[in-house]
């Protein structure tokens, strides 16, 4: 008897790094990667939004999945001459888990974890276009054996002089892996390419937002490769192998954010993704599947954000953010 666990689909390593670095991206559906302000969370999920306004800043991020996986992440930014530097560190925990022999008696624990540190880098070529790049050492860790690789993103950004419209494009966890779990393993990084853009109402205190991800394949819709023809037991007409439209692989690559700037120190949020609600809902209860929503707060030294994604019955991923500036705690 055999047994196959992610099946066909288990080919890509660290998957982590597809996780977003800040509570606020979080409560937007993870899609959050064409708005252009000081928020050095959003520069960690696109090195082309670093700007020399996040000079000094100070961002901690925290998320909480169910059954007790933890990640999160810090950052500092620096501007110089030449540009604008934030090196970080990420780690996600994935818990502690118990060791068994084959009669199933335990026989000691045994946790996994992995982590990528690197910087990212950005520089303006003039007041519409900025350039960024991310390079990051990741390690994986899991009960006896690790992996290691180099992980690099790319990105540009076209903000029009008004300030209410941009657009970017990314490359997201572009590298290799030169130490795999195994000799026989055949890893790679989970490549993302990736367009958003962001518009906002120039009397209204709202910001439109889409993003397309996964670009690099053109049908990201899961498919069972052990599917068969089935038959309906009243008609005993066939009911072939579940095939997607144009419009769901179309739908399936596309992410949909809305944020709310009801004053300068609140900001609510939320998001939609297709795909995660079509993959992950239950079917006869699929409820928020697919969503998130979030808020902001601007206190006087310092910003609190919070997202919640909603993933399925099986539980939801609560993330929360603090950032600050030196400079703000510095005596005048």
């Amino acid at each position: 008897f055999l047994s196959f666990a992610q099946y066909n689909l288990g080919t890509n390593n660290f998957q982590f790094l597809n996780a977003s670095c800040s509570a606020r991206n979080a409560g937007s559906g993870n899609g959050l990667i064409s708005v252009y302000d000081n928020d050095l969370g959003l520069a960690l999920d696109n090195p082309a939004l670093l700007n020399e306004k996040m000079n000094g800043q100070v961002q901690y991020s925290y998320g909480n999945y169910p059954a007790g996986i933890n990640y999160g992440n810090v950052s500092y930014a620096l501007h110089s001459k030449i540009g604008t530097f934030a090196p970080s560190i990420r780690y996600f925990g994935y818990g502690q888990f118990v060791e068994t022999d084959e009669t199933g008696a335990s026989i000691g624990n045994f946790s996994g974890g992995e982590y990528a540190i690197g910087s990212s880098y950005s520089r303006t070529i003039n007041e519409v276009l900025s350039i960024g790049a991310q390079l990051s050492f990741v390690g994986s860790q899991m009960y006896r054996y690790n992996s290691f690789g180099i992980s690099s993103s790319f990105s540009g950004l076209l903000l029009h002089p008004n300030k209410l419209f941009c657009a970017t494009f990314l490359v997201k966890n572009a590298g290799f892996i030169f130490k795999d779990y195994t000799k026989t393993s055949q890893s790679s990084l989970p490549l993302d390419v990736q367009m958003g853009l962001s518009f906002k109402l120039k009397h209204a205190p709202f910001r439109f937002g889409i993003q397309a991800h996964q670009l690099n394949k053109l049908n990201n819709v899961y498919l069972d490769p052990l599917a068969k023809p089935t038959y309906d037991p009243l008609t005993g007409d066939t009911i072939p192998v579940y095939t997607p439209s144009l419009g769901t692989k179309m739908a399936s690559h596309v992410n949909f954010q809305v944020e709310l700037l009801a004053s300068k120190s609140f900001h609510l949020r939320g998001g939609f993704n297709y795909m995660r609600r079509q993959q992950m809902k239950v079917t006869e209860h699929p409820g928020l599947s697919g969503f998130s929503m979030g808020m902001s707060l601007k206190l006087k030294k310092f910003n609190l954000d919070y997202g919640v994604q909603f993933y399925s019955k099986a539980g939801t991923i609560h993330s929360i953010g603090l950032s600050t500036a030196i400079g703000n705690w510095k005596k005048h």
